[in-house]
């Protein structure tokens, strides 16, 4: 009796993540993140940018992959900042930035977050201004999605800083 209990729920749990609801769950549940390093000899007061790929935990998601198609209307939901190395690095030592999100080759390029207003006391951790008037079902459904940030520092800072970047996506099931 177990056994067939077994083979229901493992049958059962194939149809569901097949499905494009069940899809649409995980896209929705498994944010996109990557750790960009601004260089301590960055420049102050003027406009940089560095870039990262990012990953998620469901990297099968993709254009070649049989679930390309079963999600839509993929949108940035939320946004933020945490310092890495070192862990104590203020970001308020940026006096803005701006989160972009392409596919690998950097075409496609979207704004997805950015923070304008960036107090000098923000400390370790700051949440972004999402963007979301945009869909990034094309970005996403790439084997590799290019995360840049435009940034300008408000100080020179004396260590390599890396900030860890979290985007959280929302999604719908495609029904077509």
């Amino acid at each position: 009796m177990k056994r067939k209990v077994l083979f229901i729920s493992l049958g059962l749990a194939l149809v569901l993540g097949s499905c494009a609801m069940m899809q649409s769950i995980v896209k929705s549940t498994f944010p996109y993140t990557t750790t960009l390093t601004i260089p301590k000899s960055s420049q102050v007061g003027v406009e940089l940018s560095v870039t990262g790929v990012a990953t998620s935990f469901d990297q099968d998601f993709k254009k070649d992959g049989n679930n390309a198609e079963k999600v839509s209307e993929v949108r940035i939901v939320s946004a933020r900042i945490e310092s890495r190395d070192p862990s104590d690095f203020n970001i308020g030592n940026l006096v803005w930035a701006k989160v972009y999100m392409s596919k690998a080759d950097s075409t496609d390029e979207v704004l997805v977050a950015s923070r304008t207003d960036i107090t000098p006391g923000v400390g370790n951790s700051m949440v972004l201004d999402i963007d979301n008037r945009n869909f990034l079902d094309q970005q996403v459904r790439e084997p590799q999605v290019r995360i840049r940030m435009a940034y300008q520092l408000r100080n020179h800072i004396n260590t390599d800083a890396n900030l860890h970047i979290v985007l959280g996506l929302g999604a719908f099931p495609n029904n077509n």
